[in-house]
Protein backbone atom coordinates (compact mmCIF):
# COMPACT_ATOMS: atom_id res chain seq x y z
CA UNK A 1 0.00 0.00 0.00
CA UNK A 2 1.73 3.49 -1.00
CA UNK A 3 1.20 5.63 1.82
CA UNK A 4 0.10 9.48 0.55
CA UNK A 5 -1.76 11.35 3.68
CA UNK A 6 -0.25 11.37 7.42
CA UNK A 7 -1.70 12.42 10.21
CA UNK A 8 0.54 13.58 12.92
CA UNK A 9 0.48 13.84 16.49
CA UNK A 10 3.11 16.11 17.86
CA UNK A 11 3.39 17.54 14.80
CA UNK A 12 4.01 20.81 16.05
CA UNK A 13 6.96 19.67 19.00
CA UNK A 14 10.61 19.71 18.04
CA UNK A 15 10.49 16.18 16.92
CA UNK A 16 6.85 17.12 14.49
CA UNK A 17 8.06 20.90 12.86
CA UNK A 18 11.07 18.74 11.54
CA UNK A 19 9.11 16.05 10.27
CA UNK A 20 6.34 17.94 8.62
CA UNK A 21 8.84 20.01 6.46
CA UNK A 22 10.71 16.66 5.56
CA UNK A 23 7.06 14.86 4.75
CA UNK A 24 6.15 17.86 2.86
CA UNK A 25 8.90 17.97 0.88
CA UNK A 26 8.28 15.03 -0.09
CA UNK A 27 4.91 15.74 -1.27
CA UNK A 28 2.68 13.64 1.69
CA UNK A 29 -1.31 15.25 2.47
CA UNK A 30 -0.56 16.13 5.96
CA UNK A 31 -2.80 16.79 9.12
CA UNK A 32 -1.42 18.20 12.52
CA UNK A 33 -2.99 17.54 15.60
CA UNK A 34 -2.40 20.36 18.00
CA UNK A 35 -4.40 21.79 20.86
CA UNK A 36 -3.81 25.22 19.89
CA UNK A 37 -4.02 25.49 16.11
CA UNK A 38 -2.91 29.74 16.17
CA UNK A 39 0.60 28.30 17.37
CA UNK A 40 0.93 26.35 14.59
CA UNK A 41 -0.20 29.26 12.00
CA UNK A 42 2.91 28.49 10.28
CA UNK A 43 2.16 25.25 9.13
CA UNK A 44 -1.30 26.73 7.38
CA UNK A 45 0.26 28.37 4.83
CA UNK A 46 1.91 25.56 2.69
CA UNK A 47 -0.58 23.76 0.56
CA UNK A 48 -1.26 20.23 1.34
CA UNK A 49 -0.96 20.57 5.42
CA UNK A 50 -3.83 20.85 7.32
CA UNK A 51 -3.72 22.17 10.91
CA UNK A 52 -7.09 20.64 13.13
CA UNK A 53 -7.10 21.91 16.48
CA UNK A 54 -8.07 18.58 18.22
CA UNK A 55 -8.45 16.73 21.71
CA UNK A 56 -6.20 13.94 21.18
CA UNK A 57 -7.09 12.41 24.42
CA UNK A 58 -10.94 11.88 23.33
CA UNK A 59 -10.96 8.19 21.31
CA UNK A 60 -14.07 9.32 19.54
CA UNK A 61 -12.25 12.46 17.81
CA UNK A 62 -9.05 10.94 17.40
CA UNK A 63 -11.05 8.18 15.14
CA UNK A 64 -12.50 11.22 13.28
CA UNK A 65 -9.24 12.86 12.51
CA UNK A 66 -8.03 9.63 11.28
CA UNK A 67 -10.26 9.24 8.79
CA UNK A 68 -9.52 8.92 5.67
CA UNK A 69 -5.57 8.96 6.42
CA UNK A 70 -3.02 5.90 5.11
CA UNK A 71 -1.20 6.34 8.07
CA UNK A 72 -0.31 8.08 11.55
CA UNK A 73 2.84 9.36 13.63
CA UNK A 74 2.49 9.54 17.10
CA UNK A 75 5.41 11.63 18.79
CA UNK A 76 3.84 12.82 22.03
CA UNK A 77 5.95 12.31 24.65
CA UNK A 78 6.79 14.22 28.10
CA UNK A 79 9.92 14.58 30.23
CA UNK A 80 8.75 15.96 33.32
CA UNK A 81 5.31 15.31 34.99
CA UNK A 82 3.64 18.54 35.88
CA UNK A 83 0.85 16.36 37.69
CA UNK A 84 0.90 12.68 38.55
CA UNK A 85 -0.11 10.30 36.39
CA UNK A 86 1.09 13.23 33.44
CA UNK A 87 3.35 9.84 32.42
CA UNK A 88 0.63 7.38 32.16
CA UNK A 89 -1.62 9.32 30.55
CA UNK A 90 1.00 10.68 27.66
CA UNK A 91 2.97 7.40 27.54
CA UNK A 92 0.57 5.00 27.53
CA UNK A 93 -2.76 5.54 27.70
CA UNK A 94 -2.41 7.52 24.74
CA UNK A 95 -0.95 5.23 22.87
CA UNK A 96 -3.58 2.70 23.69
CA UNK A 97 -6.43 5.04 22.02
CA UNK A 98 -4.19 6.04 18.96
CA UNK A 99 -4.33 2.31 18.30
CA UNK A 100 -7.90 1.65 19.07
CA UNK A 101 -9.07 4.86 16.95
CA UNK A 102 -6.41 3.52 13.85
CA UNK A 103 -8.42 0.59 13.62
CA UNK A 104 -11.59 2.23 13.98
CA UNK A 105 -10.83 4.46 11.27
CA UNK A 106 -8.81 1.92 9.08
CA UNK A 107 -5.57 3.44 8.99
CA UNK A 108 -2.72 0.80 7.93
CA UNK A 109 0.32 2.05 9.51
CA UNK A 110 1.05 3.65 12.64
CA UNK A 111 4.96 4.82 13.47
CA UNK A 112 5.23 5.33 16.92
CA UNK A 113 8.09 7.07 18.82
CA UNK A 114 9.20 5.82 22.05
CA UNK A 115 12.69 6.35 23.61
CA UNK A 116 16.14 4.20 23.93
CA UNK A 117 16.10 2.76 27.00
CA UNK A 118 12.46 2.44 27.64
CA UNK A 119 11.35 -0.60 29.62
CA UNK A 120 8.50 -1.99 31.93
CA UNK A 121 11.32 -2.57 34.11
CA UNK A 122 13.25 1.06 33.89
CA UNK A 123 15.14 3.16 36.48
CA UNK A 124 12.80 5.97 36.20
CA UNK A 125 8.78 6.44 36.23
CA UNK A 126 9.18 8.27 32.12
CA UNK A 127 11.08 4.64 31.45
CA UNK A 128 8.90 2.41 32.49
CA UNK A 129 6.04 4.63 31.16
CA UNK A 130 7.02 4.80 27.39
CA UNK A 131 8.41 0.72 27.90
CA UNK A 132 4.39 0.13 28.90
CA UNK A 133 3.42 1.93 25.70
CA UNK A 134 5.87 0.48 23.68
CA UNK A 135 5.18 -2.65 24.49
CA UNK A 136 1.31 -2.25 23.68
CA UNK A 137 1.70 -0.64 20.37
CA UNK A 138 4.17 -3.46 19.50
CA UNK A 139 1.59 -5.72 20.74
CA UNK A 140 -1.00 -4.09 18.68
CA UNK A 141 0.79 -4.98 15.34
CA UNK A 142 -1.18 -7.04 12.88
CA UNK A 143 -2.26 -7.47 9.14
CA UNK A 144 -4.58 -4.36 9.68
CA UNK A 145 -2.05 -2.08 11.40
CA UNK A 146 1.38 -2.56 10.68
CA UNK A 147 3.70 -0.75 13.10
CA UNK A 148 7.26 0.71 13.29
CA UNK A 149 8.48 2.02 16.92
CA UNK A 150 11.36 3.89 17.37
CA UNK A 151 13.63 4.22 20.07
CA UNK A 152 15.86 7.31 19.76
CA UNK A 153 18.69 8.54 22.30
CA UNK A 154 18.64 11.93 23.15
CA UNK A 155 17.80 14.11 20.44
CA UNK A 156 19.87 17.42 19.27
CA UNK A 157 19.56 19.98 16.62
CA UNK A 158 18.30 23.76 16.15
CA UNK A 159 15.55 24.45 18.03
CA UNK A 160 16.31 21.78 20.82
CA UNK A 161 16.10 21.76 24.63
CA UNK A 162 19.54 20.03 25.06
CA UNK A 163 22.36 21.60 23.25
CA UNK A 164 20.27 25.02 23.65
CA UNK A 165 20.14 24.61 27.56
CA UNK A 166 23.08 24.05 28.20
CA UNK A 167 24.36 27.02 26.00
CA UNK A 168 21.65 28.93 28.27
CA UNK A 169 22.87 27.74 31.38
CA UNK A 170 26.50 28.19 30.75
CA UNK A 171 25.96 31.65 29.71
CA UNK A 172 24.98 32.93 33.54
CA UNK A 173 26.85 30.79 35.40
CA UNK A 174 30.35 31.24 35.26
CA UNK A 175 30.64 27.83 37.97
CA UNK A 176 28.43 25.20 37.10
CA UNK A 177 27.69 22.02 39.11
CA UNK A 178 26.67 19.34 36.92
CA UNK A 179 24.71 15.95 37.90
CA UNK A 180 25.21 13.01 36.77
CA UNK A 181 28.41 13.97 34.92
CA UNK A 182 29.61 10.26 33.83
CA UNK A 183 26.54 9.75 32.11
CA UNK A 184 26.95 8.11 28.69
CA UNK A 185 24.37 9.19 25.75
CA UNK A 186 24.75 8.74 22.36
CA UNK A 187 22.79 11.97 20.44
CA UNK A 188 21.18 11.63 17.30
CA UNK A 189 20.31 14.50 15.21
CA UNK A 190 17.01 15.40 14.84
CA UNK A 191 17.38 16.04 11.19
CA UNK A 192 18.51 12.07 10.93
CA UNK A 193 15.28 11.24 13.06
CA UNK A 194 13.03 12.76 10.42
CA UNK A 195 14.45 11.17 7.80
CA UNK A 196 14.36 7.76 9.06
CA UNK A 197 10.77 7.87 9.64
CA UNK A 198 10.15 9.22 6.07
CA UNK A 199 11.96 5.92 4.65
CA UNK A 200 9.70 3.77 6.99
CA UNK A 201 6.59 5.56 5.81
CA UNK A 202 7.71 4.44 1.86
CA UNK A 203 9.25 1.22 2.86
CA UNK A 204 6.93 -1.73 4.11
CA UNK A 205 10.13 -3.92 4.38
CA UNK A 206 10.35 -1.26 8.32
CA UNK A 207 6.46 -3.02 8.89
CA UNK A 208 6.90 -4.58 12.55
CA UNK A 209 10.01 -3.55 13.03
CA UNK A 210 11.63 -1.38 16.41
CA UNK A 211 14.25 0.51 15.51
CA UNK A 212 17.15 1.86 17.55
CA UNK A 213 18.58 5.53 16.58
CA UNK A 214 21.69 6.96 17.90
CA UNK A 215 24.35 9.31 16.41
CA UNK A 216 27.90 7.79 15.89
CA UNK A 217 29.76 8.72 19.02
CA UNK A 218 29.03 7.58 22.80
CA UNK A 219 29.54 10.98 25.05
CA UNK A 220 29.51 11.25 28.92
CA UNK A 221 27.76 14.31 29.98
CA UNK A 222 30.53 16.41 30.90
CA UNK A 223 31.82 15.66 27.42
CA UNK A 224 28.45 16.74 25.70
CA UNK A 225 28.49 20.34 28.82
CA UNK A 226 32.21 20.81 27.86
CA UNK A 227 31.86 20.72 23.92
CA UNK A 228 28.89 23.16 24.15
CA UNK A 229 31.26 25.19 26.45
CA UNK A 230 33.56 25.18 23.79
CA UNK A 231 31.50 25.71 20.73
CA UNK A 232 30.52 29.07 22.45
CA UNK A 233 33.39 30.15 23.67
CA UNK A 234 32.76 30.63 27.08
CA UNK A 235 35.63 30.31 29.71
CA UNK A 236 33.19 28.72 32.32
CA UNK A 237 34.25 25.96 35.10
CA UNK A 238 32.31 22.87 34.98
CA UNK A 239 32.75 20.83 38.14
CA UNK A 240 30.85 17.40 38.28
CA UNK A 241 29.14 16.08 41.22
CA UNK A 242 28.65 12.47 43.06
CA UNK A 243 25.70 10.79 42.94
CA UNK A 244 24.27 12.47 46.23
CA UNK A 245 24.70 15.89 45.15
CA UNK A 246 23.64 15.21 41.91
CA UNK A 247 20.30 13.80 43.96
CA UNK A 248 20.08 16.45 45.69
CA UNK A 249 20.38 18.90 43.11
CA UNK A 250 18.33 17.76 41.07
CA UNK A 251 15.34 17.07 44.31
CA UNK A 252 16.07 21.14 44.77
CA UNK A 253 15.48 21.81 40.69
CA UNK A 254 12.08 20.48 40.92
CA UNK A 255 11.23 23.70 43.20
CA UNK A 256 12.53 25.79 40.17
CA UNK A 257 9.51 27.44 38.34
CA UNK A 258 10.58 26.03 34.89
CA UNK A 259 11.33 22.14 35.27
CA UNK A 260 14.81 21.34 33.99
CA UNK A 261 15.60 18.44 36.16
CA UNK A 262 13.94 16.23 38.11
CA UNK A 263 14.64 13.05 40.05
CA UNK A 264 13.13 11.06 37.53
CA UNK A 265 15.26 12.60 35.05
CA UNK A 266 18.08 11.66 37.46
CA UNK A 267 17.08 8.08 37.45
CA UNK A 268 16.75 7.57 33.55
CA UNK A 269 20.51 8.81 33.63
CA UNK A 270 21.60 6.13 35.68
CA UNK A 271 21.43 3.97 33.17
CA UNK A 272 23.16 4.45 29.69
CA UNK A 273 21.15 5.69 26.66
CA UNK A 274 23.17 4.19 23.96
CA UNK A 275 22.28 1.61 21.21
CA UNK A 276 23.37 -1.86 21.06
CA UNK A 277 24.15 -2.07 17.27
CA UNK A 278 25.10 0.52 14.76
CA UNK A 279 22.28 2.89 12.95
CA UNK A 280 20.17 0.80 10.98
CA UNK A 281 21.29 0.43 7.21
CA UNK A 282 17.74 0.15 5.71
CA UNK A 283 17.70 3.93 6.11
CA UNK A 284 20.47 4.51 3.90
CA UNK A 285 22.33 6.81 5.27
CA UNK A 286 24.92 7.76 7.82
CA UNK A 287 24.09 9.84 10.89
CA UNK A 288 24.96 13.01 11.39
CA UNK A 289 27.98 13.42 14.35
CA UNK A 290 27.30 16.35 16.79
CA UNK A 291 30.37 18.22 16.20
CA UNK A 292 29.31 18.88 12.38
CA UNK A 293 25.52 20.58 13.56
CA UNK A 294 26.00 21.86 17.20
CA UNK A 295 27.95 24.83 15.63
CA UNK A 296 24.61 25.88 13.97
CA UNK A 297 22.08 24.52 16.82
CA UNK A 298 23.91 26.76 18.98
CA UNK A 299 24.20 30.17 17.07
CA UNK A 300 27.49 30.26 15.93
CA UNK A 301 26.83 29.68 12.76
CA UNK A 302 23.62 30.19 10.41
CA UNK A 303 21.07 27.47 10.64
CA UNK A 304 21.44 25.14 7.41
CA UNK A 305 18.21 22.99 8.98
CA UNK A 306 16.17 25.82 10.42
CA UNK A 307 13.28 24.55 12.89
CA UNK A 308 10.84 26.92 10.53
CA UNK A 309 9.01 25.62 8.11
CA UNK A 310 10.51 26.21 4.65
CA UNK A 311 8.53 24.43 1.92
CA UNK A 312 11.27 24.10 -0.67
Amino acid sequence: MEIRSVCILGGSGFVGSHLVNQLYKEGYALRVLTRNAHKCRDLGVMPEVEVHEANIHDPAHLAHEFAGMDAVVNLVGILHERNRGDFERAHVELPRKVVAACRAAGVKRLLHMSALGASPEGLSNYQKSKGRGETLVREADGPDLRVTIFRPSVIFGCGDSFLNLFGKLLQWAPIFPLGSPNARLQPVSVVDVARAYAVSLANPATDGQTYELCGPRVYTLQQLVEHVRTVLGYRRLVVPLGDLASYLQAWAMEFAPVKMLTRDNYYSLQSDNVCACPFPAIFGFAPMPLEVEAPFCLGRLPSRHPRAFIGN
